[in-house]
Order: structure tokens, then C-alpha cells, then sequence
């Protein structure tokens, strides 16, 4: 890391560790923010999408069926970013054919564990509001019994770390975070951010959370995943969405080439305003994609409606269609667990759904069959898609 670059910010400063290398110390938030007419304009188009995305998901009249395909998504394509190669379907068919955790391939089980992660991070802040302890908790969700497994999962690193290309060192590293000791004192200062109330709007102090956390870089590794994971969660937290379905890793992915010259941009050269106006076309581009999203879910799903009212126990019918948008792959034994009925009950609804052309059985086999609901899985997919 050449100190040379790092001249033209006052988003930091960079110390010489006596070591052979520099690093970078971020100064605490928020940074002087240039309330220029074209950030301003990105703020309000930005909210405007998300407004209406939020009332959207509010008045959604099966909520049921919201939250699982987003969170699946945005776990395959924030994983995606860093190198994990597994699909919509692989998650899928690995939570339906309940294999045991080694089973699976390393990337799968990275992409199920940030699902884990997710919905541990909801739950946890029903008791616990979004701090260091509740991040060190995230971590360790993330990073149970995968690769980088061993490097200290839950705790914030005790040696220096760096960011460059495959095969760089200390000395020629892109960027050195700030050492162990100065990154305690960043942290706090970080925490103490998102605990104080201010007049900052809510999107843009989001985006200034996240490049302070990746500059932070406080864990060995998963710092890219943590830090997508806490956009989506302080955007529930903080009351912007009822659920955390803003799958902003898709735009990212698209513009990963931007989005890292942008976070570096920053430390090196003060580009705030550029990041920030990033940052909130994201949030716009991905709230009208969610609003898309979620009127065709909405649509196949009053498709099926009739098949329920037909059904001599409509009620259960609609759980079980219901069941098909959240595990559009899965086996009997996991409709009737999850559904808590009985195993009979599952395989006639089931028999139902084949017979309607609603669902394929894919094995051929006369025991534990597993079943896909195409329709219903193909649509799913374009959840990744970077339209």
C-alpha cells in the first residue's frame, strides 16, 4: 500500500507500522457530506423506490412467501461475489434432501450458512439491537463449519490483515486496514454511530456504515458477507422494510468493478459523494426490481388461489401452495414436518398437485421422492437474474 495514494482524503489517515507496510485508519462518522443537487436528487429517487417497495410488502395478502425466496437469493448472489459457485437450486435441493451438513459441497453449505445468518440476525433483534456483540454473533452464524472456519468465527482478528490480489504481502498490498489495536478504537466509534440518533437520512448513514465497515475489516475473513448482511438487516432494524428482502448484492455483482474502486476511492481520494450516489441508485434500482418481483409472485400465486377454494379443506390447501413459493423443492417428509401434519395428509395433497400439473416428482423412485414445483421455481430464479 503506497501512502502516496492515500493523500487526497480526510476520510482517514495512514500510519507507518514500522513493519514494512502502511495501513489506513478511517476517521469516525459521519465525514462532511457535500449535499449536492445530484446527491440529493439520487436520496429522494432512492426513497421513493423504496417506499413504495416497503408498502408493497406490507400489503402483500401472502407474507408467508416473501421472505425465504429473497433471502435464498440474495445468500447465492452476495456469496457469489466471493468466489462461492452455488445456485438457487442447490440450496433448494440440499435443504430437500436433508442431507447432513458434509454431504453437501463447501460452496453450498457457505450459501446456506448466510441464510442461517439471516434469519438468526432477525430473530436476534427482537432482544438484541444491532451492535459489536450482535456482528461477532453474525460472524460466527456465517462462518460455522466452512471454509475459513478456523479462522476465529465470532471473533474480531488478533493479527493485521490486507486486501490485494492472489499471492500479495503486507508491503504490496492494495489496502491495509487499521492494526488490531487502532481497529478496537474504530469499532467503538463505529457502534457508537449506529447507536445515536441523527439528522442524517437513514439510506445514506446505511452507506456510510458500509464503507466503514469494510474499511474497518475486522474479521480474518467474511468481511464482504457481514457487511452485505448488515445493510439488509439495518434496513429491517431501522423500520425502512418489514422485511429484510432488498436484495442489494445483485446490484453490486453487476457493478463489481465500481463498487471496490468506489469503497477505495474514499480512503484515497474523499470520493463520498460518488460512493454515496452509487450506493442510492442500488437501493432505487433494487426496490423496483423487488416491486417487480413481488407483483409476479403475487399474481402465480392468485393463480393457485382457485385450486384452494376448490379444495374440500381450502384452508390447509393454501398452506400447502404456500409451502411450494418457500421449498419449490422438497420432499414429503418435509411438507409434513414443516406443515406439522401427517404424513398421509402430505402425500394426497401432493398426489393432488402432480395430477393438476403442479408439481414433478424428479427421482423415479418409489421411496423418499423429491418433488419440484417448476413453475413456481423458474420464476424464483430471476430473483438472481441482473436485470
Amino acid at each position: 500500500m503506497d501512502p502516496q495514494d492515500f493523500t487526497g482524503s480526510n476520510a482517514g489517515k495512514v500510519i507507518d507500522c514500522k513493519k514494512g507496510y502502511w495501513a489506513f485508519i478511517p476517521n469516525p462518522l459521519p465525514p462532511a457530506i457535500n449535499w449536492s443537487l445530484h446527491l440529493i436528487s439520487e436520496l429522494t429517487e432512492a426513497e421513493r423506490a423504496l417506499s413504495r417497495m416497503s408498502g408493497l410488502i406490507d400489503s402483500f395478502p401472502f407474507p408467508k412467501i416473501l421472505e425465504q425466496p429473497f433471502i435464498r437469493s440474495e445468500a447465492v448472489i452476495s456469496s457469489r461475489i466471493e468466489g462461492t459457485h452455488a445456485s438457487l437450486i442447490d440450496i433448494y435441493a440440499y435443504e430437500a434432501k436433508q442431507l447432513s451438513f458434509f454431504e453437501s459441497t463447501d460452496d453450498v453449505r457457505e450459501v446456506h450458512n448466510y441464510v442461517r445468518a439471516m434469519q438468526y440476525g432477525v430473530e436476534r433483534l427482537q432482544s438484541l439491537p444491532l451492535s459489536l456483540r450482535f456482528i461477532r454473533e453474525l460472524h460466527a452464524k456465517l462462518m460455522e463449519n466452512v471454509r475459513g472456519g478456523k479462522l476465529t468465527p465470532g471473533e474480531f482478528r488478533r493479527t493485521q490483515n490486507w486486501i490485494g490480489p492472489a499471492g500479495s504481502t503486507l508491503s504490496n498490498a492494495a489496502y491495509v486496514p487499521p492494526p488490531v489495536e487502532e481497529m478496537h478504537q474504530t469499532l467503538e466509534d463505529l457502534e457508537g454511530f449506529i447507536y445515536t440518533s441523527s439528522e442524517i437520512p437513514p439510506l445514506i448513514r446505511i452507506g456510510l456504515i458500509h464503507y466503514q465497515f469494510e474499511a474497518i475489516h475486522p474479521f480474518l475473513d467474511g468481511n464482504g458477507r457481514v457487511g452485505r448482511l448488515l445493510i439488509s438487516l439495518l434496513f429491517y432494524e431501522w423500520g425502512l422494510l418489514s422485511k429484510p428482502l432488498l436484495n442489494l448484492s445483485t446490484y453490486i455483482e453487476k457493478h463489481r468493478t465500481d463498487y471496490y474502486n468506489l469503497l477505495l476511492g474514499i480512503s484515497q481520494k474523499n470520493r463520498w459523494e460518488e460512493w454515496l450516489c452509487f450506493f442510492l441508485r442500488g437501493i432505487r434500482e433494487q426496490a423496483e426490481h423487488g416491486v417487480f418481483h413481488i407483483q409476479q409472485l403475487q399474481a402465480l400465486r392468485m393463480q393457485y388461489q382457485a385450486i384452494a377454494e376448490h379444495d374440500r379443506n381450502s384452508e390447509r390447501m393454501a398452506l400447502v401452495l404456500d409451502f411450494l413459493f418457500t421449498r419449490p423443492i422438497f420432499s414429503i417428509n418435509q411438507l409434513s414436518n414443516i406443515l406439522e401434519i401427517p404424513f398421509k395428509t402430505a402425500n394426497d395433497y401432493v398426489g393432488k398437485l402432480v395430477q393438476l400439473n403442479l408439481l414433478q416428482e424428479t427421482t423415479g423412485k418409489t421411496r423418499n421422492r423429491i418433488f419440484i414445483a417448476k413453475t413456481i421455481l423458474d420464476m424464483l430464479q430471476n430473483l438472481e437474474s441482473k436485470r
